[in-house]
Formats: structure tokens, sequence, C-alpha cells
């Protein structure tokens, strides 16, 4: 069997509800190497051509297709109508091809192309990979992909560059004032790769947030601030804490993976726990700490003005904007528009009163903001018009 009767075969195990784990991920391998985009975009055509609707396949296993699919963004209990982003089998294959722009229009040929070329002719490009290094005495430094090299020197600490990572290295504790630098990205920006602290820590960060860090933790605890939001990595060392704080809360590790969205737009800061163990404890600005409790894997704490709640969560769909995606679950316009906003710098504005329908799908950033928005448009629940960085979201 070559290659390509590997890809077809597992294709159809895919549909066929038979695939395993192996097979799945053997799959998106596949998926992922642009030598087979071709073949996988023709497979995805015929299985659009067989039927209109899933319910009307005539084999009763491959009528679960989205199911199955969708297993990881189903929910048992929705206030709202969810609306799928992708209606057809074949639209919901292209979840699995991470819905590159070559299989969108593919797979939705039946699109309005007078409404495609609307938007085409205002189209927003996506953000991009770049970050800010502020140091003590206030010098910056643009991180791009490519840097090589020390970058500075503060006390004991070295600055390195590489392909992959910018890196804080100390061999001597430092005695003295603690000095901080802070990274950041501004609105429309990704770091590029991850921050590796002095204790071999990584932080990756969201659109418009920022980390402030001593260059090395001599104290009993290891203390650094965000805003925005931020993945962690954390090299655990019970004796001495490694803790994150932001305006509400502060997130403890205790051997552990995990995310942090507290924008200040947000109704609720959000620590989402990959794996590992976490303890939360939040306050309010001033107060005392009110409040404290520990999450486990696939959870995630909402603290918001009123409420302190822990909820399961799909982990991969909420981290998925380190992988360079954007991944929808039964969110609502509001939710989508203001991830839009933070990734493609508009301003958003709603004609009438917004859908109160909730969406699900997966699409990359590095798309542009056309696509994201055709994705929406073909559940006809709801419509855009774009005016320079404006997008108006029409219902």
């Amino acid at each position: 069997m070559n290659d390509d009767q590997k890809v077809t075969a597992l294709f159809q195990k895919y549909l066929d509800l038979m695939a395993t784990d192996d097979e799945k991920q053997e799959f998106l391998d596949y998926v992922e190497d642009p030598a087979y985009a071709e073949l996988i975009q023709q497979l995805i055509s015929v299985a659009y051509e067989l039927q209109e609707e899933p319910a009307e396949l005539s084999d009763p296993a491959k009528a679960r297709v989205l199911q199955y699919i969708f297993k990881e963004t189903e929910t048992t209990a929705t206030p709202a109508k969810v609306i799928r982003l992708w209606p057809r089998i074949a639209a919901a294959a292209a979840i699995i091809v991470g819905f590159s722009f070559g299989a969108y229009f593919i797979l939705h040929k039946q699109t309005s192309e007078q409404q495609v070329a609307k938007l085409d002719r205002n189209d927003i490009a996506p953000g991009h990979n770049q970050a800010t290094l502020t140091l003590a005495n206030g010098q910056k430094i643009v991180l791009t992909k490519g840097l090589i090299g020390q970058l500075a020197k503060q006390n004991q600490t070295i600055i390195n560059a590489s392909q992959n990572n910018i890196v804080y290295q100390t061999n001597v504790p430092s005695a003295g004032q603690v000095v901080y630098n802070t990274l950041s990205t501004a609105i429309g920006e990704q770091s590029p790769y991850p921050l590796v602290l002095a204790d071999g820590t990584k932080v990756w960060l969201n659109a418009a947030s920022s980390i402030t860090f001593p260059v090395a933790f001599n104290g009993k605890e290891r203390l650094v601030n965000i805003t925005g939001e931020a993945y962690f990595e954390v090299t655990h060392n019970e004796s001495q804490p490694f803790r994150v704080k932001t305006e509400t809360q502060t997130v403890e590790d205790l051997g552990t993976r995990f995310d942090i969205n507290s924008y200040t737009d947000e109704p609720v800061v959000k620590t989402t726990l990959v794996d590992g163990e976490v303890r939360i404890q939040a306050y309010s600005p001033g107060k005392d700490i009110s409040s404290s409790i520990k999450l486990k894997p696939g959870e995630q704490a909402q603290l918001g003005a009123d409420q302190f709640q822990v909820q399961p969560v799909n982990a991969t769909r909420i981290t998925a904007w380190k992988d360079g995606n954007f991944r929808f679950q039964n969110d609502d316009i509001q939710t989508i528009m203001r991830q839009l906003a933070r990734w493609y710098n508009i301003e958003v504005r709603y004609q009438g009163t917004p859908p109160k329908d909730k969406f699900s799908g997966r699409i990359s950033r590095k798309s542009p903001i056309s696509a994201v928005l055709h994705m929406m448009e073909l559940t006809n629940h709801v419509h855009f018009k774009i005016e320079g960085r404006r997008v108006t979201v029409i219902q």
C-alpha cells in the first residue's frame, strides 16, 4: 500500500468511526504535510458530493461522523442554539484539515461570490509573531524569529536568543536589589517562541499581553505578574513555589501546565489546567484573599465580579492560540469578536441586537479576517461589513 492509498484508507476509517487513536494521529500527521494537501482536498470534495446532509448518508455509521469529529466540542446543555460553522459532512472533515484556505472554497462552493468579493476587497491581514522585551534600564528589544546570540546581560543573568526561544541563564545567585524585566505583546502580536525564565519555566504570550518577572529567582517564591493571556509550562520546585499574579487572583503551581486568560474586557478571569495541579487564591483589590481552590487537569476556574466556579473544559481548545489556531466551542458572537479584535487589530460594532446563537469551529490564525467572517456567514445567522479596520456585526 503506497502513501496515497494509506491516506485514503485512514480517511475512510475516520468517516466510518473506526479509526484508533494512533490512526487518527497518523492521519493528522498526513494532513499537516503540504505534499498531501491536494489528495485530502479531493477526498473531502468527493465526500461532499455524496450527499447534502449527514442524516442522508446511506451508511448509518457515517451519519454519526459529525458527532465523532465534534465529540470534543459536544455539550450536554446549551441554553442557546448551537450553530456548527461547517454544516455539511465535507465541511466537518475540514476541521481535520485545519481549514486550509484552498479547502475553504472547495468545500463551500455554494457561498455567494458577490458576498465573498465584497469582504475580500476590504480584507484585513492576521496578526504576526513578535514581542517586545523591556529590560530594567528601559532598553527595549523587539523579538522576532531568527534572533541568535546574546541579547543582554543583567547582573549575573545572561539573555540568549535562539531559533526556538529566549533563555535567561544565571549561574550565580545575585545579591541585593531584584531586577525585573517585562515581555509584552501589542494588539495583533503573539510571542514568536517561549520565554524561558531563569528557573527553566516556559511562558507563551497571546496578543495584547505581558509578563513582568525577575531576571533571577532568589527569594522564597518565584513570583511573576501577567496581564492578558499567557500559557505556562512550569519547572516545579516545592521549596520555591511558582506563583502567577493577576489583578484578582494568584495561581500557585503544583507541577503544572496551565493557561490564564485575564483580559480586562472579558467578563471573567479564566484559569485552565492542562496537566498537574494548581491552587488559585481569589481576592478583590485592596481586600484579603476571599477563597481558594485547586484544579484538576481539564478543569477551568472562572473568576468574575460575583462568581468563582470550576467547570470541565477541553483544554486543547483553550490553548489553541499557542499553536496558531482559533477554536470556538459554543461561543457567542461577542466572545468570538473580542478574540478577533485582539488578533486583527479591529474595532467591532454591532448593528441591532447581537445574535444569541452559539458558534463552534476551528480555523488558522494565519487566515485573513475574511476567511473567519465567511465561515460564520455560512450559517446565515450573522453577517459582517468591513470598513477600514472597523467590522460591523449584522444579525
